[in-house]
């Protein structure tokens, strides 16, 4: 099979201040753009940002909603945490092991943009967990 990028479509209310969040703060390369959206490249995903009339209304915790990116490299993901922190990004939760010792341990912290999308990074321990160990059936936190 061909490379396959991922496509996600996001409401935001201004495209100056998503793309000060979204490339000078995340380092998203800015493609094509006009007053109403704007194309970006988030590690080789295209996201597109669309002008909503009406504000994104905060949700409360991280669930139902939210989106971002699974890293292969722990590194990798080190060097965006240490981005985010350096651009002053808004953590909604900050870095740390979730399910320590399982299978499923992984490292994850949240970002949340100048519209309350939220954005979760995270880096798998094992990379099996990704999308399988289906023994171990907890998925995210409690609600």
């Amino acid at each position: 099979m061909n490379e396959v990028l991922f496509h996600l479509a996001f409401p935001v209310t201004d495209i100056t201040q998503t793309k000060a969040f979204y490339a000078d703060g995340l380092g998203c390369e800015i493609g094509r753009e006009t007053p109403n959206s704007v194309i970006l490249n988030l590690y080789g995903h295209q996201i597109v940002a669309h002008v909503a009339k009406e504000a994104v209304t905060p949700q409360k915790g991280i669930y139902p909603r939210h989106f971002g990116l699974v890293f292969t490299s722990e590194a990798d993901w080190e060097a965006l945490l240490e981005r985010a922190k350096q651009k002053n990004l808004s953590f909604y939760q900050e870095a740390k092991r979730r399910f320590a010792g399982l299978p499923t341990e992984h490292r994850t912290f949240f970002l949340e943009d100048p519209f309350h999308n939220l954005l979760e990074f995270k880096y798998y321990c094992h990379a099996s967990a990704i999308f399988g160990d289906r023994e171990y059936a907890q998925v995210g936190d409690t609600v």
